[in-house]
């Protein structure tokens, strides 16, 4: 029994691979602090294909004293957005306008579902993906059911692999405002990618006062 169990572990962790860890420097992720002045919130976002209907990646946007995207085993990225272990620092309007347009394309379409919290649930969530880790290959639907299940008002969600699966969850959690966005982009990550490092990025007045 014992050879078969190893057995079955073994291509799971191979398929699993190693996480890759990304830690900015201080003066980056300092410089990128954005406070967003809209109310603390958790916001899912569920990349869903448009054939299967299918799950294909899970991510969450803390609104707390700053605003950040844990973004599990990701591939979206910008050189004025640090990262560190999955934890995208930064988060403006505009970089948050380029994270979705990255997502939506004419393969996928994103479910973004938002949920006011307290300031202190705000603070808890992001302290819980700052030291969550770099996340494996595959794992990030359980890395944000992980997280998001140690918050007060989220024990309900399930701890799964399926991104649709906390999808559903926290549809059914009270006061859950849900949107979806289409697009019809070509399917073409890297051009996309080039295309934001080049564009006039706004700038950002930082709020001293949010800092303290």
């Amino acid at each position: 029994m014992k050879r078969v169990l190893l057995a079955l572990a073994l291509p799971l962790l191979l398929l699993a691979g190693c996480a890759d860890s990304v830690w900015a420097p201080d003066n980056e992720v300092a410089r990128a602090f954005y406070h967003d002045p809209s109310p603390p919130s958790i916001t899912l976002f569920t990349m869903v294909a448009n054939g299967t209907n299918s799950g294909g990646h899970s991510a969450i946007m803390i609104n707390a004293s700053q605003r950040v995207i844990f973004d599990p085993s990701g591939s979206w990225w910008h050189r004025l957005a640090p990262e560190r272990n999955d934890v995208i620092y930064g988060i403006t309007p505009q970089m948050l306008e380029f994270y979705l347009d990255y997502h939506a394309r004419e393969t996928y379409h994103v479910v973004i579902q938002t949920k006011e919290v307290s300031p202190e649930v705000a603070e808890q969530a992001l302290m819980l993906v700052e030291d969550y880790g770099a996340v494996r290959n595959a794992f990030c639907a359980r890395s944000t059911s992980d997280v998001l299940r140690q918050l007060p008002g989220f024990e309900s969600l399930p701890r799964t692999y399926r991104p649709k699966a906390i999808m559903s969850g926290f549809a059914r959690l009270p006061g859950v405002t849900t949107e979806t966005l289409y697009d019809n982009d070509p399917d073409q990550h890297e051009l996309l990618l080039r295309e934001q490092q080049k564009a006039a990025i706004a700038e950002i007045v930082p709020n001293d006062q949010a800092r303290r």
